[in-house]
């Protein structure tokens, strides 16, 4: 194995790093740093590690150190496993939780980029073995970029339309349009959601987009990161102001009611249209034939 030192190093390197430039902690604060930073950067090199030694291993016939590769896959599954476990214990402490089904969406992410970094490994070890480090360094940061692209799923612009609208008062009743969504009894948190609330409509561009934004999962999702970007007047025991969603069930609208921090209403905006979409959410009635009968 010597004679492959420098394509290994090179092969352990790119896949590493390429695993270093996916982590970021952005506005969820996760994965925390630096604990988590530790956790991952040590599990990519590990990928990396065993993605770097597959061809050196087959050119040397040691078929069965390529069985490491299964043992890896175990790895990468459990840290999915911690990742919802440790995501889970924390989730009683957020005053607007992420739900499951972001959770089980950060647990998949963070599982995939460690294949991520194998197979980016793998890739600069093959192109080095036939070529130079030099096209082997390039080649694998460019299947990185395009797997990291790859893996991007859509954000809420993509699948809906986001319109800030005023917020309707019938007596103690609060909703948009003729969708009720509250019955606030206390006068003082009526004047708050009267002076400070604001509207969300989420127009669902097509059927596919309807039965996305029923899901309970991404409503959760988008109240949760909506809440984190922009702000909740909210705390333990203070529920009336919690926001909430509930969907128009004529037109498949989902309708948000809040009362933000920030009440700058183009950023709201923005931000409802930045808000991912949760991978087990996504429903796609069109891609049957029934699917697009009944949506004729």
């Amino acid at each position: 194995m010597f004679e492959y030192g420098d394509l290994l190093v090179t092969s352990l390197l790119v896949g590493s790093i390429s695993r270093g430039l996916m982590l970021n902690v952005d506005y969820r604060q996760f994965p925390s740093y630096p604990h988590s930073y530790v956790i991952h950067l040590t599990l990519g090199m590990i990928a990396s590690a065993l993605g770097a030694l597959v061809l050196p291993a087959l050119a040397e016939k040691e078929y069965i150190a390529v069985t490491f590769l299964t043992i890896g896959a175990q790895q990468f599954r459990d840290v999915r496993n911690l990742e919802r476990e440790s995501l889970a214990r924390i989730e009683e402490t957020e005053l607007i939780p992420r739900g499951k089904a972001y959770i089980e969406g950060i647990a998949k992410l963070f599982e995939a980029r460690n294949y991520l970094a194998l197979i980016t490994s793998l890739v600069t070890s093959i192109i080095f073995f036939y070529t130079n480090i030099y096209l082997a360094v390039s080649g694998g940061f460019l299947i990185a970029y395009l797997l990291h692209r790859f893996m991007k799923g859509p954000y809420v612009s993509d699948i809906a339309r986001v319109k800030i609208v005023p917020i309707n008062f019938k007596g103690k009743n609060i909703g948009i349009d003729d969708v009720i969504i509250m019955n606030v009894g206390e006068e003082e948190a009526f004047q708050k959601w009267y002076n400070e609330g604001i509207g969300i409509k989420i127009i669902p561009r097509d059927e596919d987009a309807r039965a996305t934004l029923s899901n309970v999962g991404q409503r959760q999702t988008i109240l949760h990161d909506l809440s984190i970007l922009m702000g909740v007047k909210l705390d333990i025991g203070v529920q009336q102001f919690t926001p909430l969603a509930r969907l128009n069930l004529d037109n498949g609208t989902l309708n948000i009611i809040m009362i933000p921090q920030e009440p700058d209403e183009e950023f709201i905006k923005k931000a409802v249209e930045k808000i991912p979409v949760v991978e087990s959410s996504q429903r796609k009635p069109l891609k049957s034939k029934m699917g697009r009968k009944a949506a004729d």
